[in-house]
């Protein structure tokens, strides 16, 4: 079997070591999680494989992220193990312009641009029709670190926000996905993954936003919106799948996850909407697989994420009516709901060598109106470029390897100081990004 991701059948084997490795590794992924956003703060693709081929995976049993991808693919995919490491490297940067304070003018660069991103994942088979296993992989995040620059807005030197210090967050999620997945029959497969969520989130700077002198009372929480430390959630949902080949030639999938709940963030109740909650969206997948011949296979996804269904992430940084930040209906980021388009395509040169492209479009959540929230959350990328290959040295190992180029985009808006400064004279405000990532991965079939 090549490893382009046809549906495929392979024996039972006995784990209990590759148990515990599993449950290690688990462990490691947790303990090394960083931020990363691409498709608003989505990854473009989970699992090495599917990174090289522009993220599209719901019609495909490539390796052991279906928990991440699509569950029903791992009664498909057989007893295996994959490990990867991501190198991400997101360039950000937030500017002011037009400005009648000219001290609030100025452009700062995002520091933070390299992150390691761990990914874990493990399959084995109960019988020919059921699989168990795991998936383990970083769901998303949002990541910016800019130092305090030259600004001053009335009292003194102050970051962009007009707070003191280094401004930014980080945000990470990890999710450990146990995954069952049972074959209907030889066309078909059903599976289900249980999404246990954990995060983490830190914010520094914002001390304009908390109750500052001279400023609003923006937050109904004063004390709880900035430098805190690092507060940790925990939190669970469920993802299932189905996927099924209709011919020799084609293949069909379908994925939904439910938000998973997440517990607060009681230390940032003062910054975030509904006292510090931060669920992660709901979403589904619809793909399609082609395999003209032994050699070719050409896949494309459709990706809905509805962003806007989390108070936190989709209220507008400027309710109407008024609302305090920390409140239910308080300031979000405004994110928009955004559709995802992926194409990808893999060619078997030979038993040994697979080589992989594909193209991720996707929407820019954030509008010109909520610009200045956003200046600590730049998730506006929406075209990514991938290349990707799989060399096999042996039938039972695979080295993978996955290159992702995003390219910059950015979103100009009115500044909300225009709101707070006694005249509209804050001017206007960009916030812009690119990104590239590096993958590797290993993979072993048992």
């Amino acid at each position: 079997m090549k490893s382009t991701g046809h549906i495929r059948d392979l024996p039972r084997v006995a784990g209990a070591r590759r148990l515990a490795l599993a449950s290690a590794a688990a462990a490691a992924c947790a303990a090394v999680m960083p931020a990363h956003a691409t498709n608003g703060y989505f990854a473009h693709g989970y699992g090495v494989k599917q990174a090289g081929m522009g993220g599209v995976s719901t019609a495909l049993a490539q390796d052991t992220f279906g928990g991440a991808n699509n569950p029903a693919s791992m009664v498909w995919v057989g007893p295996r193990m994959d490990l990867g490491l991501t190198w991400f490297h997101p360039e950000r940067y937030a500017e002011r312009s037009g400005a009648g304070i000219p001290s609030l003018n100025g452009k700062v660069d995002s520091g933070s641009q390299d992150f390691a991103i761990p990914e874990f994942g493990y399959n084995a088979m109960i019988n020919s029709a059921l699989s168990l296993g795991v998936s383990v992989y970083g769901n998303g995040g949002m990541n910016t670190n800019y130092p305090q620059g030259n600004f001053n807005c009335g009292a003194g030197p102050a970051n962009m926000l007009c707070g003191s210090g280094t401004l930014g967050v980080n945000m990470s999620q990890l999710i450990i996905a146990p995954t069952m997945a049972y074959k209907l029959n030889d066309r078909n497969a059903i599976g289900a993954s249980v999404l246990l969520g954990y995060q983490r989130f830190k914010a520094y700077g914002l001390q304009a936003f908390d109750n500052a002198p001279g400023f609003p009372p923006f937050t109904s929480d004063p004390g709880h919106v900035t430098n805190n430390g690092t507060d940790t959630a925990y939190g669970a949902g469920l993802r299932i799948g189905w996927q099924g080949r209709v011919s020799d030639m084609v293949a069909l999938g379908a994925t939904y996850s439910t938000k998973v709940y997440m517990g607060k963030f009681d230390k940032y109740s003062g910054l975030f909407a509904e006292q510090g909650d931060f669920d992660i969206p709901m979403n589904f997948s619809l793909g399609i697989a082609l395999t003209p011949n032994s050699q070719w296979t050409i896949a494309a996804d459709y990706q809905r994420i509805y962003y806007s269904q989390i108070a936190s992430v989709g209220n507008p940084s400027a309710p109407n009516p008024p609302a305090p930040l920390g409140a239910d209906n308080g300031p979000g980021f405004g994110w928009q709901d955004i559709n995802v388009f992926k194409l990808g395509v893999a060619y078997a040169m030979n038993d040994k060598w697979t080589l992989r492209a594909g193209i991720d479009i996707g929407g820019n959540p954030i509008q010109s109106q909520d610009v200045t929230f956003n200046i600590i959350a730049p998730g506006v990328v929406k075209n990514h470029y991938t290349l990707g290959f799989t060399f096999a040295p042996s039938k039972a190992d695979e080295i993978s390897g996955a290159f992702m180029y995003a390219q910059r985009n950015s979103v100009t808006g009115s500044s909300l100081f225009n709101n707070v400064f006694p005249a509209p004279v804050a001017g206007s405000e960009t916030i812009s990004m690119r990104e590239f990532s590096l993958g590797i991965g290993w993979g072993r079939k048992f």
